[in-house]
């Protein structure tokens, strides 16, 4: 038995109440929350276990980011000034085609570790078409917990050679589902990922949620309205928007993550609400690209579900959820008025809105007695942060004015990933090395 008691500050625990507690450690046996309470020093003195004392330090939820790209990490900074379709075709698809299981892995390491330096404990990755093996074997390697699959796509007008049959689809999704799903003692879940409307046939669109009924706790994970030529030409073809074809193929639930929702009608707002959809919403992307600004407050009142995510790194240009709250907050203050996007509201589409999403809000995303340690200590005691010692203010400090140099520590499942601002998994400086020669070597394969 692996028993763990932490000591911090203040414990943020975004539980139903919105807790913040003092005085308090956090007892944790085999990788759950076993205990939440106040120790006395003798109890502590006596604790049969490792007691970290982090009483500088502010424990939050590890976040978790519901629109990801690891494999485009090696791209970051080769694609900008670009909108999304010619992003796709002068870029990211040909960046893709030329991966090998070499370079693949080498940004998936890159992005993995940016994550958890980031504080991000739990992702939703949308893979590429070839290789998702090695995105399963370093996300398990690892210990982050994800849900992840590969890209799906049977149709491409922007860039041929980048596709795969419909058969070949199907059948690898199904092989690669039944290989990992529910590996790594339920850290790693397969979400199935047709990429969108434009590069998937009906017959891919419809067969794969079929598919995804045959493993529990998976989830179906696509794009969708992210741009108005994209919405454009979805109605040429469907004559219908975006999500109004989705609704009538039958793909919508509360087990489908729609990436972006920037350009949707009112119709499309009561699909999203009835049928339950969780909105994953990646500002930073949306801006790069000239995407646009998804109507954020609406959803929340509507009671969409919306969760953040940073999108690939060559389209914000980081993995940063810091920056995804940040902008999440702002962007809408100038359209909706300052008193929408608060800090509070944020923080939780960081954290407890992102697991409801990937249908682990009985397991992570809170800190509660029951669930699983996934847990970050964040030092907010700086000089260049709010002095306030007002509890609530702390949501402010995280949103508005904290980054990733405020993060101390990471744990997955009471595992700790990163340590004093240090990775406890890889070489940076040899991460660095690699990638710069595995992305050569790609863009010579080009």
């Amino acid at each position: 038995m692996s028993k763990k008691l932490i000591i911090p500050k203040q414990i943020v625990t975004v539980d139903q109440n919105n807790n913040i507690f003092s005085n308090k450690c956090v007892e944790i046996t085999d990788g759950i929350i076993t205990n939440i309470g106040e120790y006395t020093q003798s109890e502590i003195s006596d604790f049969p276990g490792n007691v970290i004392n982090a009483e500088s330090c502010t424990l939050i939820p590890g976040f978790v980011q519901t629109h990801v790209h690891l494999c485009q990490t090696l791209f970051r900074g080769l694609a900008d000034n670009l909108e999304l379709l010619d992003w796709l075709k002068l870029k990211i698809f040909p960046f893709e085609n030329a991966h090998d299981i070499d370079s693949l892995r080498s940004s998936v390491r890159l992005g993995i570790n940016e994550l958890l330096l980031g504080g991000t404990t739990t992702i939703l990755d949308m893979g590429t078409l070839r290789h998702q093996e090695v995105i399963f074997e370093e996300l398990i390697n690892s210990g982050m917990r994800a849900t992840a699959g590969k890209c799906m796509i049977d149709i491409n007008d922007i860039y041929s050679s980048f596709k795969a049959s419909t058969e070949i689809e199907l059948n690898e999704a199904y092989e690669l589902a039944k290989a990992f799903h529910n590996k790594n003692n339920g850290k790693i879940k397969y979400g199935f990922a047709p990429r969108f409307v434009l590069s998937c046939s009906e017959k891919l669109l419809i067969e794969t949620w079929q598919m995804m009924n045959d493993f529990e706790g998976s989830l179906y994970h696509t794009h969708s309205s992210e741009n108005k030529k994209e919405i454009e030409e979805v109605r040429k073809r469907f004559n219908k928007e975006n999500i109004d074809y989705f609704n009538s193929i039958g793909v919508l639930s509360n087990r489908t993550v729609l990436a972006h929702g920037i350009h949707v009608n009112d119709k499309e707002i009561d699909i999203l609400k009835n049928k339950n959809v969780n909105i994953a919403h990646c500002p930073s992307s949306n801006l790069k690209l000239g995407s646009g600004i998804a109507n954020i407050p609406r959803f929340i009142k509507e009671g969409i579900s919306v969760s953040l995510g940073s999108d690939g790194a060559p389209c914000n240009n980081e993995l940063n959820i810091f920056m995804e709250m940040r902008l999440a907050a702002l962007i809408q203050k100038p359209i909706h008025g300052p008193t929408e996007m608060d800090a509070k509201t944020v923080f939780r589409l960081a954290t407890i809105n992102g697991a409801n999403a990937l249908g682990l809000s009985s397991e992570i995303g809170s800190i509660e007695v029951g669930k699983k340690a996934d847990l970050v200590l964040m030092n907010l005691e700086t000089p260049l942060l709010s002095l306030s010692i007002d509890e609530e203010n702390v949501y402010s400090k995280i949103v508005y004015s904290a980054g990733r140099n405020n993060i101390d520590s990471v744990m997955v499942e009471g595992e700790w990933l990163v340590k004093d601002s240090k990775s406890l998994l890889y070489d940076e400086a040899e991460l660095r090395i690699n990638g710069e020669n595995e992305l050569n070597k790609l863009l010579k394969r080009i």
